[in-house]
C-alpha cells in the first residue's frame, strides 16, 4: 500500500506507510528509506496544496489577474517528485502567467525550499555530477545534473543580488571580543577566457582577550582587474563589524604583499606581517650562510625564531646579524636568498610590523593562517580540482555560496530571509 494521508485535523494530518521486512539489515534500511521518502512526498503534496490560491481574481500592483484553472506541476522535494494541481493566473491581455503557490511556498526553480537548500549546499562542495550521485546514493533521490546546476545558480544569483541589502547578524558571543583581525590574500584559479588569474579572499577573525578565536567571517571574489568587486564586498563586511564592535582592537595581518598594506593601514590600527612567512625568509637565508656548517643551521634558525617572538628589538638585531654573516662570506655580492631576506626584514621593521613580543604577550594573533586556510578552503578545494576551468559567472556563483556556508550561522540566516521575503528569482 503506498503512503497516503489518512486523517486531517485543523492543526495537522496523519500519513500511513507500509514497510516490508527484509532478510538483511542493509536491505531493511534501504526499504525504510524508500518508504519514508514515499511518506515525505505524500506529506509535501498535502502541505503544498495549502499554499494554493482559491481561484478568485487577484491583483499584482495595478494589474488584475484571473485564474486559468488548476494546472498540474511536478515539484522536486527532498523525498521525491510531488505532483500538485494549482491555480495559474494571467491578465486579460495575456502575457506572463503567475502562480501564487510558487511564490508563497518559496519555490526555487521547480524545487521546494528545503531541497534547494540541500542542493545548493552540496553544490558548494562538489560538482553537479557528484551532487546528483550523492543524492541518489545517500538520499534515494535521482535528479538530473542540469537540475542541480539550475537550482544552485538560482540560489547563488540571490546571494549575489542581495549581498548589499541583506545584513547578516553576528553571533552572540559568550566572551567579549577584544581583537578583530583583518586579513586578505590572493590565490590563482583557471578562468576559461583569460587563463590563470588571482581570486581574492578576505577574513575577519574575532578573538577573546586570551587569544581564543570565537568566529570568522569569510569573503571572496573571482579574478578581476583592479579587484574593485572584492574590495567593495570586503569594505561592507568591515564596516558592519566595526559598527557592531567599535571597542575592539583591529589588527591587519598579511604575508607581506606590498599592495595589501595600503588597504590594511586604512582599516586597522596595528599591522602585523605573518610570522610564518618571516621565518621562511630566515630559513632560505640560512642555507647559503651555513653552507659549510650544516650542523649550525637549525640551531641558528630556531634561536632567531624564538627571539623574534619573545625578545623586544629582535627583528632589528636579526638584520644586523644577517648583514654581518653575509659580509663574512667574503663575496662581492650577497647570496640572493640573504639579500631577499634583508630587504624583506628591513621593509617590515620600517613599517613596524614585526613587534611580535608585545603582541604575543597580549595574546594578539601574529599569523595569517586563517586567511591562508581560507584561500585553500574557499577557492582551491572547490575551484582548482583536476581539469577544472571556470567561466567568471560560474565561479562567482560557487564562491558566493561557499562564503555563506563557511561563515557560521550565515547559511541559516540567508534561508530565513528567503522564508520571510520570498525567493526573488522565482518571483
Amino acid at each position: 500500500m503506498p503512503a497516503a494521508v489518512v486523517r486531517r485535523t485543523d492543526t495537522g494530518f496523519t500519513v500511513t506507510v507500509d514497510i516490508p521486512y527484509k532478510s538483511s539489515m542493509l536491505d531493511a534500511e534501504e526499504a525504510i528509506q524508500q518508504a519514508l521518502n514515499e511518506a515525505g512526498v505524500a506529506a509535501t503534496e498535502e502541505v503544498l496544496k495549502r499554499f494554493d490560491a482559491d481561484g478568485q481574481p487577484i491583483r499584482l500592483g495595478a494589474t488584475k489577474l484571473t485564474s486559468m484553472g488548476r494546472v498540474r506541476k511536478e515539484y522536486q522535494t527532498p523525498y521525491g517528485v510531488a505532483a500538485v494541481d494549482r491555480h495559474v493566473y494571467q491578465s486579460s491581455q495575456g502575457g506572463k502567467t503567475y502562480c501564487p503557490l510558487d511564490q508563497d511556498a518559496r519555490i526555487v526553480v521547480s524545487s521546494t525550499p528545503r531541497f534547494a537548500k540541500m542542493v545548493a549546499h552540496k553544490y558548494a562542495e562538489f560538482g553537479a555530477a557528484r551532487v546528483a550521485e550523492d543524492l541518489a546514493g545517500n538520499h534515494g533521490r535521482k535528479v538530473a545534473k542540469a537540475f542541480v546546476q539550475d537550482v544552485a545558480d538560482a540560489v547563488a544569483a540571490v546571494a549575489l543580488a542581495k549581498e548589499e541589502a541583506w545584513e547578516y547578524e553576528l553571533p552572540a558571543f559568550d566572551e567579549p571580543v577584544a581583537t578583530i583581525t583583518v586579513g586578505l590574500d590572493g590565490t590563482c584559479m583557471l578562468i576559461c577566457e583569460t587563463g590563470w588569474r588571482e581570486a581574492m579572499v578576505g577574513t575577519l577573525g574575532f578573538y577573546t582577550k586570551g587569544g581564543a578565536r570565537l568566529h570568522t567571517v569569510y569573503t571572496a571574489a573571482t579574478p578581476e582587474y583592479g579587484k574593485l568587486t572584492f574590495f567593495q564586498r570586503f569594505d561592507r563586511e568591515v564596516d558592519r563589524v566595526k559598527a557592531a564592535h567599535p571597542e575592539a582592537l583591529y589588527v591587519g595581518l598579511d604575508d607581506g604583499a606590498k599592495e595589501n598594506w595600503v588597504y590594511l593601514e586604512g582599516e586597522t590600527s596595528v599591522q602585523v606581517v605573518d610570522c610564518y612567512h618571516a621565518t621562511q625568509y630566515l630559513w632560505k637565508a640560512a642555507e647559503p650562510l651555513f653552507a659549510k656548517d650544516g650542523a649550525g643551521l637549525r640551531p641558528w634558525v630556531d634561536d632567531w625564531c624564538h627571539r623574534l617572538k619573545h625578545e623586544t628589538g629582535a627583528a632589528a638585531a636579526l638584520i644586523v646579524d644577517l648583514e654581518a654573516r653575509g659580509a663574512a662570506l667574503g663575496k662581492r655580492r650577497l647570496p640572493a636568498e640573504v639579500d631577499a631576506a634583508l630587504t624583506y626584514f628591513r621593509n617590515q621593521v620600517k613599517g613596524d610590523r614585526m613587534n611580535y613580543p608585545e603582541l604575543v604577550e597580549k595574546h594578539i594573533p601574529i599569523g595569517s593562517g586563517v586567511t591562508e586556510a581560507a584561500c585553500k578552503v574557499l577557492v582551491k578545494q572547490r575551484l582548482c580540482r583536476s581539469g577544472m576551468r571556470w567561466k567568471e559567472r560560474g565561479a562567482a556563483a560557487v564562491l558566493s555560496v561557499r562564503c555563506l556556508t563557511y561563515t557560521p550561522e550565515r547559511w541559516e540566516q540567508f534561508w530565513a530571509r528567503i522564508d520571510r521575503a520570498g525567493f526573488p528569482v522565482a518571483a
